[in-house]
Order: C-alpha cells, then sequence, then structure tokens
C-alpha cells in the first residue's frame, strides 16, 4: 500500500508541476504601450501558453512607441474574455495609371496561422469604388470559398455618406472558420472606366471590422480611405485554445486552459478548439490560477434587492432577506406577507355582510392567483421549450429577445381586439400594438393551442434570435405566459408585396414601379442568400411566397414568417421532412422526394420574379374561368415566344426589352424541375445587383441598351448544340432570341475562381 501511495503522490506533484508551468512567471510584461497583454498571451519566452501566442513588442521608427505585433500586423487590443483581438491590415487597391492608360492592382493574400481565423460575427467584406466587383476567395480544398459585390456610380453626385448599397460602396457577409483570403478586383463590365477615373483615381476591396466602417464620398473622390488609415483597416480575429472540444480538452488536465476554480469552457463557434469564460457571478481572467473573483452583487447601485430587503453576498451570488412575517419572491423581485390567510380567517367573524363582501374579494383574489398560476405554468413550460429549441439550434446565438408579459401584449393591442387585426395567416392572428415606450409592433398569436402550432411558434423563435440582417423583419421579443407563445416583431407599415401587386387596385397601375420591383426582388434575394451560406446555422425558409415578403414606408423588403423555417447543421445540403410549404411555391422535386435543400427556395423566389412581372398570382383563373398554374404557364409562355402577352402592361411601358428578358430568364433558370440545376440564392442576389445596377446608370446618364442580357457575374462562355431543349445550370440569355439547338453554357465568375486553385500561383 505505501508504495502505491508514494507512486499517487509523485503523479500528482508531476500533474501540479506541468499545471504551473503553464502559468506566465514573474517580472513579464502585461502591457505594450497603451495596449494590455492578457494571459494567455504574452511578451517573450515563457510569459505566454505556447509560442503561438507570443506577442512581439517593438518601437516603431517613425514615433518611438512601443507598438505590440502578431506577425506583421499591429495588435489594436485583445480580449480574454470574448476570444477576440483586433488589429490592422493591409488595404487593397486598384489604382488608375494615367501615364499607362491602365489600372495598377495592389492586391494582397491574407495567411494566418493558428490560434487566429477571420471573425464572421464582427467583420464584413467591402468594395469602394465607381466601377468595381471586388471579389474575396480562398483555396483551401477543405473550405473552397468565393464570394463579392459590385459597386457602381456615374458621378460624385450619386454618392451618399453612410451609404453602402451599391452606389460607391457594396458589402458582404464573411463566412465561418476563414483562415485565409485572398482579394480579387474586376471592371464591371458595362461600366466605361474612362468616364469615372478622372474623379474615382482608386478602388479598394477588404475585409474590415463592421461596426467602425463607415462610407464617405470622399473615399471615392479622393485618395484619402488609404492616407487616413495608412493603408491599414481594422480587423477582428477570433482565437481559440487547442483544436480540440471541451470534452475532449478537460481529459488532459496538464494541458487544459481554463485554469481558474470558477471557470466554464464553451466549445468555439468559428472552429475547431475552446474558449474559457469565468462563471456566473464571477469575473476576471479565467486562464490564470485564482483568475476569476467573486462578483459582490449588492455593492452595485441600484441594488438587486427590493427596497425593503437587506442584501448579503454569498459565494458566487447574493441573498435576499425580508422583515419578519414576509419572504422573498424571486419571480416578483419582492417580499410577501406569509400571514394572509391569518388575517382572512379572523376577518369572517365580523358580521355576515362583511362576509360577503370578503367572499367576494376572495373569489376575485382566487380567480386572479389561478390566472397567475395558469401563466406561471405556461411560462415555465414554453421557456423550457424555448432554451431546448435554442441550445438545439445554435448554441453560439446570443439570445437578447426580450421577455414581455402578457398583460403588457393586451395593454398594447385592447385585449387583442379585432380592429387591431392586420392580417390571418395560416399559423396565427397578427395584431397591431402600441408598447408602453410608444413603439409600434406587430404581435402574433396562434389560431390554436395545439402542439403542433406550439412547435411553430418556437422554431420561428429560436430562428429569428439566430438572424441579423436588414431585409428580414426584427424580432423584438415573446411572451411566454400564454398556452401558445406569443412572439413580438417590428411594425412594417407597408403590408405584404402580395397585397401591393394583387389587391383592389390591380385593374389600375401599381404603386411599385418596375424599378421597385428588380429592387425588392435584390433584397429579399440578398435575405435568402444569407439564410442559406451567411447566417450562424444555414436555414432554409420553406414558405418563401409574396405574403412573407413584407414593406417598410419607403417600400424595402423584410421577409418575414419563420414558423416552417428549418435548420440544418453545416455539413449537411438536405433534410427529409414533411411536406410543407403553399400551392403555387412549391418545389415539385421537394413535393414529390420530401427532400428539403436550399434549392426549394430558389424555386418560390422564381415564381416572385413572375409575379413582379406579370402582377398574377401563383394560381389564378384564365379566360375561360379556369384555375391555371402561374409557373407553368409562364414556362409556356416562354417556350412559344409569347411573353408579351403575360408581362404586366406597366413592365412594358417603364422597361425595355433587354430588362424584362434577363428577369424572365432569370425566373426560368430558377423554376427549373431539377434542383441541382437552379442557381444558388447567392448568384441571384448578384445577378439582381448587376442588373438594377446597369438600369441606375441607363436611367442617369441615358445609356442604350444593346438587347443583350448580362451573365450572373463576368464569365467564359462557349456555344454548344444539345437536343434538350432550355438553359442548363449557370446561364442566362435572351428567353426570346435562342433556340432550343442553339444553347450558350457560360460558368460564372464564382466557378472561376475555384478552377484556378489548380494553377501554380
Amino acid at each position: 500500500m505505501a508504495p502505491v501511495l508514494v507512486l499517487g503522490a509523485i503523479v500528482l506533484m508531476l500533474n501540479l508541476a506541468s499545471i504551473s508551468s503553464a502559468q506566465p512567471h514573474h517580472g513579464c510584461k502585461t502591457r505594450c504601450g497603451d495596449v494590455e497583454i492578457p494571459y494567455p498571451f504574452g511578451i517573450g519566452a515563457g510569459c505566454a501558453i505556447e509560442q503561438s501566442f507570443e506577442i512581439s513588442c517593438s518601437r516603431t521608427a517613425a514615433d518611438g512607441i512601443e507598438r505590440p505585433f502578431i506577425n506583421y500586423w499591429e495588435v489594436l487590443s485583445i480580449s480574454a474574455s470574448s476570444g477576440q483581438s483586433r488589429v490592422l491590415m493591409f488595404i487593397p487597391t486598384y489604382c488608375y495609371n494615367s501615364s499607362t492608360g491602365e489600372m495598377d492592382s495592389y492586391i494582397w493574400d491574407f495567411y494566418l496561422v493558428w490560434p487566429y481565423r477571420i471573425s464572421d460575427s464582427q467583420n464584413k467584406f467591402i468594395s469602394i469604388g465607381c466601377n468595381t466587383i471586388g471579389y474575396i476567395y480562398n483555396t483551401e480544398k477543405s473550405t473552397r470559398y468565393a464570394t463579392g459585390c459590385v459597386s457602381v456610380c456615374g458621378s460624385p453626385g450619386d454618392l451618399k455618406n453612410g451609404s453602402c448599397v451599391g452606389v460607391g460602396c457594396c458589402q458582404n457577409t464573411v463566412p465561418k472558420g476563414l483562415t485565409s483570403y485572398h482579394v480579387y478586383f474586376y471592371d464591371v463590365d458595362y461600366v466605361d472606366v474612362s468616364n469615372s477615373w478622372h474623379f474615382n483615381p482608386c478602388s479598394y476591396a477588404m475585409v474590415v471590422e463592421a461596426e467602425t466602417f463607415t462610407f464617405n464620398s470622399e473615399y471615392i473622390t479622393t485618395k484619402r480611405f488609404n492616407d487616413t488609415y495608412e493603408g491599414r483597416q481594422p480587423v477582428v480575429l477570433d482565437w481559440v485554445i487547442g483544436n480540440a472540444t471541451c470534452e475532449v480538452a478537460r481529459r488532459n488536465m496538464p494541458s487544459y486552459a481554463c485554469r481558474s476554480e470558477n471557470t466554464v469552457c464553451v466549445d468555439s463557434s468559428n472552429g475547431p478548439g475552446y474558449l474559457c469564460n469565468c462563471s456566473v457571478g464571477y469575473q476576471g481572467n479565467p486562464y490564470l490560477s485564482g483568475g476569476c473573483t467573486d462578483v459582490n452583487e449588492c455593492e452595485h447601485t441600484p441594488s438587486p434587492c427590493p427596497e425593503s430587503a437587506t442584501c448579503q453576498n454569498t459565494v458566487g451570488g447574493y441573498h435576499c432577506s425580508c422583515p419578519f412575517g414576509s419572504s422573498f419572491a424571486k419571480e416578483t423581485n419582492s417580499c410577501t406577507n406569509r400571514f394572509i390567510g391569518v388575517v382572512i380567517g379572523l376577518s369572517s367573524g365580523i358580521g355576515a355582510l362583511f362576509l360577503a363582501s370578503v367572499s367576494t374579494l376572495l373569489v376575485r383574489m382566487w380567480k386572479r392567483s389561478m390566472k397567475n398560476r395558469v401563466r406561471k405554468a405556461y411560462l415555465r413550460k414554453n421557456k423550457g421549450l424555448v432554451l431546448e429549441q435554442l441550445i438545439s439550434s445554435d448554441e453560439s446565438a446570443t439570445h437578447s429577445t426580450k421577455i414581455f408579459s402578457l398583460d403588457e401584449l393586451e395593454k398594447a393591442t385592447d385585449n387583442f381586439d379585432s380592429t387591431r387585426i392586420l392580417g390571418l395567416g395560416g399559423h396565427g392572428t397578427v395584431y397591431k400594438g402600441i408598447l408602453s415606450d410608444q413603439r409600434v409592433v406587430a404581435i402574433k398569436k396562434s389560431k390554436m393551442a395545439d402542439q403542433r402550432e406550439i412547435d411553430q411558434f418556437i422554431n420561428e423563435l429560436a430562428i429569428l434570435s439566430q438572424i441579423s440582417h436588414r431585409n428580414v423583419v426584427k424580432l423584438f421579443g415573446c411572451c411566454l405566459e400564454s398556452e401558445v407563445p406569443l412572439l413580438v416583431y417590428e411594425f412594417v407599415p407597408n403590408g405584404t408585396l402580395s397585397e401591393l401587386l394583387h389587391g383592389d387596385h390591380l385593374s389600375g397601375r401599381s404603386l411599385l414601379t418596375w424599378g421597385d420591383r428588380i429592387r425588392i426582388a435584390s433584397e429579399a434575394a440578398s435575405a435568402l442568400a444569407y439564410l442559406h451560406s451567411a447566417a450562424a446555422i444555414p436555414i432554409f425558409h420553406r414558405d418563401v411566397k409574396s405574403t412573407n415578403i413584407l414593406l417598410t414606408d419607403n417600400f424595402t423588403a423584410k421577409v418575414a414568417d419563420f414558423g416552417a423555417s428549418r435548420s440544418i447543421s453545416i455539413d449537411e445540403t438536405r433534410v427529409v421532412t414533411a411536406v410543407q410549404g403553399t400551392f403555387g411555391y412549391l418545389d415539385p422535386e421537394y413535393y414529390h422526394t420530401g427532400e428539403l435543400t436550399e434549392k426549394s427556395d430558389v424555386y418560390s423566389f422564381g415564381v416572385i420574379i413572375v409575379e413582379l412581372l406579370t402582377r398574377k398570382k401563383p394560381v389564378f383563373l384564365n379566360f375561360r374561368c379556369e384555375k391555371q398554374n402561374l409557373s407553368h404557364y409562364f414556362l409556356q409562355m416562354l417556350q412559344d415566344n409569347t411573353l408579351t402577352e403575360i408581362v404586366d402592361v406597366q413592365v412594358l411601358e417603364e422597361g425595355n426589352d433587354r430588362q424584362i428578358t434577363e428577369m424572365a430568364a432569370l425566373a426560368r433558370v430558377c423554376l427549373r424541375h431539377i434542383g441541382e440545376e437552379r442557381p444558388t440564392m447567392k448568384e441571384v442576389e448578384l445577378r439582381l445587383q448587376l442588373l438594377g445596377g446597369k438600369m441606375m446608370m441607363e436611367k442617369k446618364h441615358g445609356l442604350e441598351s444593346d438587347g443583350e442580357a448580362m451573365p450572373l457575374l463576368p464569365s467564359n462562355c462557349s456555344t454548344y448544340f444539345s437536343a434538350s431543349p432550355g438553359p442548363r445550370h449557370g446561364e442566362f440569355f435572351s428567353a426570346a432570341n435562342h433556340s432550343a439547338q442553339d444553347v450558350t453554357r457560360c460558368y460564372t465568375m464564382e466557378q472561376e475562381l475555384v478552377s484556378w486553385t489548380d494553377i501554380p500561383r
């Protein structure tokens, strides 16, 4: 027994030695200039958790001030609690050389080493210029990626400070897990560079920190952008410990980085690895032994306890003590009297009349108590369902939705009065409400109370809590005190796209111009592309239709109604579900197979494009009063070269043949019966951006249309002959000017970029 005890003691001492050796030694610098360097980072050997976390601190030749660096990037700040670092990265430029008459490119390749990766939540990709298509792409076979956006303008008068939606400045999302990327510039094919270089000397494309970047028109007309930041721009980097999950890391305690007693381990949401956080009620540095210290809640102002209670700090929390005769209720954060029953019993002997009054009061109190109990029961049940769904859908989502009380929403809607009804959907009724802070909101209430409806509402709450996009309706919060949760959204005043296209004014001109329709389609496509490829977890909407596209007072599109949506893991491309959707928009492949993919939403979006072209409903009555499927009817008209017979008269008056033909061609490829032959929503978005940009240039400068359709992205094309009619994946061409025997196949720039990965650099 003695040798065993000795051996155990030796092993324990070795483990303690290895743990302590991972801590910084005394004398390590914790600052470099004005920047704090928290552990696990350190300056010099033995001061960081390992060599890859070492920071170099050196004086710059320009001013002699000490500054920290990661490789050759200057560090602005490091956060141990959030697992992020801010650095300055170089700005790729694309400048016109008047002496050569050509563009000089300064293009950068960015490579990060472990433990760093580009933060997808804190950064965005931007492109600045009047003749610029900017792309970022990487060449790693496991994470091939390419994206970009189009930035055009005709004159300095087109520019608007703070606006980055395609005129002089455009932006796009950054993918998860990005550790390297390359920047590529391309001129917009329909813009003459000689018309803009004299007031737009340089273009830029880069990843930047979203919070610190604001577009200024002087970035176009001068070289101020590059000069202001000295050729560099802030970027946020995520960092992690190791490349294993928390569960695996805990098995090897000598190398486990969460050193403090009161810490929790969190798996990284941006690739492999983990982070350490202090437990609830503690604060400090979780990577240092004893680094997380107790937070004294009672010293905060205001106190967490009610005025009548005494606050006492406890380890990792606090305790509220109420005066004698009452007890503290956490649900209401108040001290309640424990002797109400005794008082009621004594009052029963005062007299019959008084007893009757008291009885009435007691009945009211009982009813109110029962009502509160029922609400609390619903609150506990629904809160549990919500938390379970949120955790299973996305562990990294920041669920900051507000929890409203049922009393507050009843007051906001005049007790859900029928005059407050905004619309009736398949899953519930939407009411207009005015909150106590005077915010106007839309409140969705279920029609029925079965488990399926509860699951739909919980699913919609979980989906919307993960989404932050300007063209997706914003969820303010929910109420969990009713049998089926109530959802509270931002109020979108102009109703739905379906109402404006197919409402009572159908016989007259639509309030939506041809330009409005293309912009609305582009905004809705941007939202769906975000859901498919840029959200924390890919999301398939499953009920894309014109009644689920809301319009603001300036006709900005907002995609809504995510009750039927599905989140899938990043490594899935399809999932088998019970078929759900709206007749007229339903993907035929999904209907027959039950396999849901992102291309199911693309098909439904194609029906919306046809609605915008024709102002006809997805199922309408033809001249023989027979029900007709709009998508089938549209494809038949294309095949018969009689498209103008179905296109809205207002579109024919305001648009030209090229624009109408391009929109029809886009709808056609979206409506293909085989899902793999349809474009992605990202391709559809970029296609609509190009069409909108060219329409703007034609309108402002009177450019003549040549009647030819633009490619989805700049492309290389080749002609081939096929016996099978109709375009294939990646093709966009005039539906009226090509026969079934003469088909043009075009490979998009995104495909071309991916193909370059095999070419030596």
